[in-house]
């Protein structure tokens, strides 16, 4: 006899990024095994694309789609929100609270508090874990972490490196603590093949710091095809530095070669380039790589974060962060021999469709809202 279907709550702050490409994900696919899923989002955040977003579950969330005051850092929303959830968990009789990002987190297992037969848990995504050490904001989330441990039923990472963080910055629970890698849809795995026109390398994400987009233009600056062209990037994305990043291209002499086309889906934008560059200084477990090494295309990336684990066989390959000389090299080692980066990119793919798929992902989160559940439960 099949077990009857769970009714869930998925609490996040701001519908951005990947955490809500992931919560996307699971809620539709938990929703096309029969479940009944409602979403809890800040209402602080008001514009046309969150708007767009939310709507967008809404045929999925049959249990409705709930906005409340969630603060990105600290303010009187704090206070209500818990008492906000727990209220809509008791009117749906919700059986699980899976929470996501710092503040979902939070807020997912204060309104568990008491709750004898529902159970709660909690995916960081980064999280308090992207706070500054010794930051005074970064220091209190930490000790609220802490003080919530024990409320925790069960807590998802997104990938080793990421658990491993939380073991040593925050704590090592006795609740279950997998690793549930983020998953691509079926279609997310048909090859993309670049146009003649595409450029040789592109980068998709955000004009941050972290990204290391300075140490890409200073790497690509002497890099050359066989036979002498200077070689190309076309860029998707926005950010607060997207200015100096213009100014660079300027100084640089870079502005034939470089193609800036503002924030753009990463799918199509892996068509305008024959290999992927991810040069970032720090990550979690960017889906960037993921879409591009389904899409079957080549990936230079750095050693950071989880990268290595969406890498598998292939993390060898992996740069050290913030090394323009290895950069350089592996840009150019690209236009050298394009057929060695396929290779490798096939050998990286099987990996992916191994370990990467929506299926598994739900799947093993399934399974564990069942397990918890099971124990809160006797």
């Amino acid at each position: 006899m099949s077990e009857a279907p769970l009714r869930i709550l998925q609490i996040l702050r701001a519908p951005v990024g990947g955490l809500f490409r992931h919560v996307n994900d699971l809620t539709r696919e938990l929703a096309a095994r029969g479940h009944q899923i409602g979403i809890v989002a800040d209402s602080l955040v008001k514009d046309g694309l969150t708007e767009e977003r939310l709507n967008g579950l809404k045929p999925f969330a049959t249990l409705g789609i709930h906005s409340l005051p969630m603060p990105r850092t600290i303010g009187p929303g704090d206070l209500t929100a818990p008492f906000a959830i727990r209220g809509i968990a008791d009117k749906l009789d919700i059986d699980v609270l899976h929470g996501h990002g710092a503040k979902g987190g939070l807020n997912a297992r204060w309104a568990r508090i008491g709750a004898r037969k529902r159970v709660a848990l909690y995916t960081p995504h980064g999280g308090v874990l992207n706070y500054k050490v010794g930051s005074p904001v970064g220091l209190m989330f930490r000790l609220f972490e802490k003080g919530i441990v024990d409320f925790t039923d069960g807590f998802i990472f997104e990938s080793r490196f990421a658990q491993q963080a939380f073991f040593r910055m925050i704590a090592e629970p006795t609740q279950p603590t997998p690793v549930i890698y983020n998953g691509l849809k079926p279609d997310e795995f048909e090859p993309i093949t670049p146009g003649p026109d595409a450029k040789d390398f592109v980068f998709i994400g955000e004009f941050r710091a972290v990204k290391g987009i300075p140490q890409l233009f200073d790497a690509l600056v002497d890099v050359r095809a066989p036979d002498g062209r200077p070689a190309t990037l076309v860029m998707a994305g926005d950010g607060p530095l997207m200015d100096d990043a213009k100014a660079q291209i300027a100084r640089l002499g870079l502005s034939e070669r470089v193609t800036l086309l503002g924030a753009k889906p990463a799918r199509p934008t892996l068509a305008l380039g024959r290999c992927a560059v991810v040069p970032s200084l720090a990550e979690s477990l960017p889906y960037v790589i993921l879409e591009a090494a389904s899409a079957a295309r080549p990936v230079i990336a750095t050693n950071v974060g989880g990268i290595s684990e969406i890498f598998g066989p292939t993390a060898a390959s992996l740069l050290p962060a913030d090394d323009v000389p290895a950069l350089r090299q592996a840009l150019q080692g690209y236009m050298n021999d394009p057929a060695a980066a396929d290779a490798e990119m096939r050998i990286r793919l099987t990996h992916v469709r191994d370990h990467f798929s929506v299926q598994l992902m739900t799947d093993q989160i399934e399974a564990l809202y069942r397990q918890v559940l099971r124990t809160r439960r006797g």
